[in-house]
């Protein structure tokens, strides 16, 4: 892959273990046994791995998975991509983060395959994995009593004269119509009378709960990569998005369909560096 790398972000780990795990299911291991940052802590400790469900079975089609490394606790990690242009933009192929810690003497020079991962149509969360364990997810309560009402569609300035609002950010252009910070109720009575009001079929009014979730998806729209940021526990987290063109034609079935990616630990000069590859369409095996 010839492209340079962008610079994304830095994230931290406190806890010295981090996550790139599947953003719509960061939530919801807690329901199928032990916290998330403990099987990360454990699958650290054995130099990384691949979590899913069942843990003692192959992975689960349509379920929680995540990959956990052994990672600096004390300073910023560098994330960094190469990227191709898909369907409806650039988008991701190559995912790199600097770990920083010295690569391991024992394994010689090759790279260490962990595992594979898909990419969820809900994006994919890096972050520390103690932090992890009270991300508020896309069904979440609000983390701060506040929730985003936003409309777009063939009415939309209709009903932006009688409802108000103003354009949301959006990379490359502007988003859809919205009122953003309101109170729960506020909300929900202001999506009810817009949906009451819009004509049949004519208007889209969706109302978004701040969770970190949400937050992290607002944040990525202004990123060409769709790369959104917020502090979470006092750590630094990041969301990495797909281009829906891309994942409905490339990624769409996911595991179930095998559309899964190697994840690996590889040596750079002298350091460990987790690579996550999603080969472009012109690289991918026939």
């Amino acid at each position: 892959m010839s492209e340079p790398f962008v610079d994304l972000a830095v994230v931290t780990t406190p806890s010295g273990v981090l996550v790139l795990g599947m953003a719509g299911w960061i939530d919801q291991w807690p329901e199928h046994g032990d916290p998330l940052s403990v099987r990360a802590t454990a699958a650290a400790e054995q130099g990384g791995g691949h979590l899913h469900e069942p843990e003692d079975g192959p992975s689960q089609e349509w379920f929680c998975e995540a990959v956990a490394v052994p990672a600096a606790a004390g300073r910023p990690l560098k994330v960094r991509a190469q990227t191709w242009d898909s369907y409806d933009g650039q988008v991701i192929a190559l995912l790199e983060v600097d770990l920083g810690l010295p690569w391991p003497g024992d394994l010689g020079g090759e790279p260490v395959r962990l595992g594979d991962l898909p990419v969820d149509r809900c994006g994919m969360v890096l972050g520390d994995a103690r932090a992890l364990d009270s991300f508020v997810g896309l069904s979440g309560e609000s983390i701060d009593g506040l929730a985003d009402v936003t409309y777009w569609g063939k009415y939309e300035d209709d009903a932006h004269a009688r409802f108000g609002g103003k354009r949301t950010p959006q990379y490359g252009g502007q988003g859809p119509y919205g009122r953003l910070e309101l109170p729960l109720r506020e909300a929900h009575e202001l999506a009810d009378r817009i949906r009451s009001w819009a004509p049949r079929s004519g208007l889209v009014v969706s109302m978004d709960a701040r969770t970190h979730f949400h937050l992290l998806q607002r944040d990525g729209e202004i990123h060409p990569l769709l790369a959104g940021q917020i502090e979470l526990d006092g750590s630094q987290v990041l969301q990495l998005g797909w281009e829906p063109g891309d994942h409905s034609m490339r990624h769409r079935g996911e595991r179930a369909w095998d559309q899964v990616y190697a994840v690996t630990l590889e040596r750079a000069g002298t350091t460990t560096v987790l690579r996550w590859t999603i080969p472009a369409e012109t690289d991918d095996p026939e």
